[in-house]
């Protein structure tokens, strides 16, 4: 397929060399399912930005380089960031018991501040567990399984962070503290309800004061209850029982810190290289951050607030993917940060997860692109927890 730059990527090459093999491979994901693709990439041939798809279905507009999207996920490598920065200021440590912060909840003792940013809790996940002989044990209403006519239908319905963590300490949990490894969301609210207790200011207040002004991210907010998104941006739609539904306006607190941020891929590259080329947090607390933990997942370990990616040719890459429901963040960046990913990607969500696949896909195309750097070998950064069922 022949793809024709539009007006706004004419200036991107204007300001950097053109990237085809780039330009095919985001119409190609276009063509496997998805309604759009916004692509960011920075490296040693400069900075490219292109988009692929529609921004509208019915429409003929491409999705703008520029353009506002949910991060889903990619909300806990702020959420972590900002943790850390307490604790590089002595305000709260590492291994100190949550429960002292947040002595309401009646937290199990031995959990720590770092169990909450690793995923090694145990606390149950509030959007439900998936266990390994197959059970399900489902938390609060969600749009993907059986409740996705219901989620529809109460999309607008706002979760205070308080009553998300106590339904989740009202299961069982998944193990004992520090034992083993599970993605929960539930995690990153209770970090979340942490900055706050420490610092008697809001999450938004300290993403702002923190991260969003000293670097200079004007289309970044963490929306709270609010279901507005900022222009412009591209749709997101949820399809079911045959009708699609645009449902770019949502209540994201029923993620909460776990995946509600909105961003755009300038804000994203901004805040990922900062973050890696070591000038939000000192070297000792990076490279905790970074330091690859088990997950069980084949050649990806987490860290605190990100994935450790292993490739194929013994290389590392930093990430933290994100999904809700019909946005999708990619967020990949080498140690340094001298060369970054930052991709959104519009898409029709349904309950069966119909387009799982399709992302999938699409990770490992645009990484491959990307970090293989000419070799012959390409990047197998293997399976990817966006957070699809999880934020």
């Amino acid at each position: 397929m022949s793809v024709t730059p539009t007006d706004q990527d004419k200036s991107t090459q204007r300001a950097g060399q053109d990237r085809p093999e780039l330009r095919k491979t985001i119409q190609e994901i276009v063509d496997s399912g998805f309604v759009g693709v916004s692509l960011r990439v920075r490296d040693e041939r400069g900075e490219w930005t292109g988009s692929a798809g529609v921004a509208e279905l019915g429409e003929t507009a491409k999705p703008p380089t520029e353009g506002h999207f949910r991060i889903g996920s990619a909300t806990k490598t702020f959420v972590a960031t900002l943790v850390l920065q307490l604790v590089a200021e002595g305000r709260i440590g590492l291994d100190d018991p949550v429960a002292g912060h947040l002595p309401a909840f009646g937290l199990d003792g031995r959990i720590t501040v770092r169990m909450l940013l690793q995923h090694t809790s145990g606390v149950f996940n509030f959007t439900g567990e998936v266990y390994p002989d197959g059970t399900v044990v489902p938390g609060i209403s969600i749009p993907y399984g059986t409740a996705g006519r219901e989620w529809v239908d109460d999309r607008f319905r706002t979760y205070r962070p308080q009553e998300l963590v106590e339904l989740a300490l009202s299961r069982p949990a998944r193990f004992e503290p520090g034992t083993d490894w599970s993605y929960a969301n539930t995690n990153y609210v209770l970090a979340r309800l942490l900055i706050e207790e420490v610092t008697g200011r809001s999450f938004a207040e300290e993403l702002r004061r923190l991260i969003l002004e000293p670097l200079g991210m004007p289309g970044t907010v963490a929306p709270d209850a609010s279901p507005e998104i900022p222009d412009p941006h591209a749709h997101a739609y949820y399809r079911y029982e045959e009708k699609t539904v645009d449902v770019t306006r949502q209540n994201p607190s029923w993620l909460s810190a776990g995946g509600d941020m909105i961003s755009t891929t300038r804000d994203l590259q901004t805040f990922f290289s900062a973050l890696l080329d070591g000038r939000l947090l000192p070297p000792p607390l990076l490279a905790e951050m970074c330091t690859p933990r088990p997950t069980g997942i084949p050649n990806m370990d987490y860290g605190l607030g990100v994935f450790v990616v292993s490739t194929d040719d013994g290389g590392t890459l930093i990430s933290h993917n994100g999904a809700t429901v019909g946005h999708a963040a990619l967020m990949y960046g080498t140690p340094g940060g001298g060369r970054t990913l930052i991709a959104a990607l519009n898409c029709v969500d349904d309950a069966e997860l119909s387009i799982a696949a399709a992302f999938q896909n699409a990770q490992r195309r645009l990484v491959d692109e990307v970090f293989r750097a000419g070799r012959p070998d390409p990047v197998r950064p293997g399976p990817v927890r966006s957070g699809r069922r999880a934020g």
